[in-house]
């Protein structure tokens, strides 16, 4: 009964043990047993009564056994946990309906296995953040559309990926408080058996805070929002992957996974290094957004509330927190260890002969005086020639050449426009903005 939904390939064993069987009743058992201190508080329950529940214990072979004959897995639980306390179990579960039990236990996983994810997330930040500062100076090319566009570095591109992955980290705290309630009310919500000050008391003892408005559960709006807030992690993650990926391609050459000795990428060829974590990554972020609408699918019950929603999460809830705990993990292993191919990456960056300078020779032109329409027709003409003609002139020698371009543009001025590193002095700025860089670490 441990964990059964998702494979053992991703499952990490922290988190595993946050969803496992014995953690999901021993939840359970928590609830049960602060509730009872509770009205033990008002007197409704003897202390050596009291003291025998504190020493409650649920064996799950048996409450297995007593659910083949009851068909609901709360009466099986009470059943099997009230063997273990004699006729102290007479207290056990006092004006409580099932979900009070199952949503706050769950409540109490969801709150662990949040705490969890924080933590990988921020040693991601932080491992994301330390590769954009070291590779802040390393050229690359910048592309839009999968094309050659402007320079840019490979440390700008992390950054990209830093800054997002903090504003992730924004939203699962958010998201963790969201779903760190619990509810103690009752069948339909109305405290008729349990009083409000007796929920409160409860829920702060077990470091929840109380669904302020219940029907017979807690409010799914609540789940659906934690699970899209994974999600969106997940997405962030295979955007990393994609781009991994890319420039593992054979023609582009510029990174590369780790690969280890004694590592093989093809059953069949033994030359291969295929990105097969970042091809992971895509694929699991593929199942997270399915979980997302999963959840989102929960929110309307009959009448606010029936238990179509409880099957459906026994499955999403440990997967996607056991599937973004592995995500986090990996794709922290895979940036902290990437390697990097510099000579590569200018070797594609200059492979176009100076076309990714364009906008910056049509902007001299311009401030030349020349009309931008003018500017822009005679820069893409030598762009469109050099490009059609790869054993020909290129870009930049044809621009140097031209007559029109020569009477406007310094040769010293051309020269810096096709310096790479003079339309990057604003690099560092953007560091600076993130926290990364003081003004003072910024070097030239």
């Amino acid at each position: 009964m441990e964990c059964p939904d998702l494979i053992d390939r991703y499952t990490l064993p922290e988190m595993g043990a946050v969803w496992s069987e014995r953690s999901k009743i021993d939840r359970w058992l928590d609830v049960e047993i602060a509730v009872c201190e509770a009205w033990s508080n008002r007197g409704r329950v003897p202390e050596d009564r009291m003291e025998r529940i504190r020493g409650a214990s649920c064996d799950l072979e048996r409450m297995k056994e007593i659910e083949q004959e009851t068909d609901h897995d709360v009466i099986a639980f009470l059943r099997a946990t009230s063997e273990t306390v004699g006729d102290a179990a007479r207290y056990i579960h006092l004006g409580l309906t099932s979900s009070d039990i199952v949503d706050t236990g769950m409540a109490l996983q969801c709150k662990l296995a949040g705490e969890l994810l924080a933590q990988r997330l921020e040693t991601l930040i932080e491992t994301t953040g330390r590769q954009a500062v070291r590779h802040r100076r390393t050229l690359t090319i910048g592309r839009s559309h999968g094309m050659h566009a402007e320079p840019t570095t490979l440390g700008l591109k992390l950054a990209v990926w830093y800054d997002e992955l903090r504003r992730h980290d924004l939203r699962l705290s958010l998201a963790n408080q969201q779903i760190s309630a619990g509810k103690i009310s009752g069948a339909v919500g109305t405290h008729a058996h349990v009083t409000p000050d007796l929920e409160d008391e409860v829920l702060d003892s077990l470091g929840l805070s109380v669904e302020r408005a219940s029907t017979q559960i807690v409010q799914r709006d609540r789940h659906a929002f934690f699970l899209a807030v994974l999600a969106g992690i997940g997405a962030t993650l295979e955007k990393f992957a994609v781009e991994i990926r890319h420039l593992q391609r054979s023609e582009v050459a510029e990174a590369e996974e780790a690969f280890e000795e004694g590592n093989q990428g093809s059953s069949a060829m033994p030359h291969k290094r295929n990105p097969h974590e970042s091809e992971r990554l895509a694929g699991l972020a593929r199942l997270l957004r399915g979980y997302a609408l999963g959840a989102n699918e929960n929110v309307a019950l009959w009448h606010e509330r029936d238990i179509s929603h409880s099957s459906v999460e026994r499955v999403i809830f440990p997967d996607a927190c056991i599937v973004l705990d592995y995500m986090l993990h990996l794709a922290n292993e895979l940036i902290g260890d990437w390697v990097i191919y510099p000579e590569r990456m200018i070797s594609n960056l200059e492979m176009s002969g100076g076309l990714i300078y364009s906008q910056r020779v049509m902007l001299a032109l311009v401030d030349s005086g020349m009309n931008r329409q003018a500017a822009y027709k005679l820069v893409q003409q030598e762009a469109m020639v050099a490009s059609r003609d790869p054993g020909g002139s290129p870009f930049s020698s044809r621009i140097r050449l031209n007559d029109t371009v020569s009477q406007r543009i310094s040769d010293e001025e051309l020269d810096r426009i096709f310096d790479p590193w003079d339309q990057l002095k604003h690099v560092d700025a953007t560091f600076e903005r993130l926290g990364l860089l003081t003004t003072a670490e910024s070097t030239p």
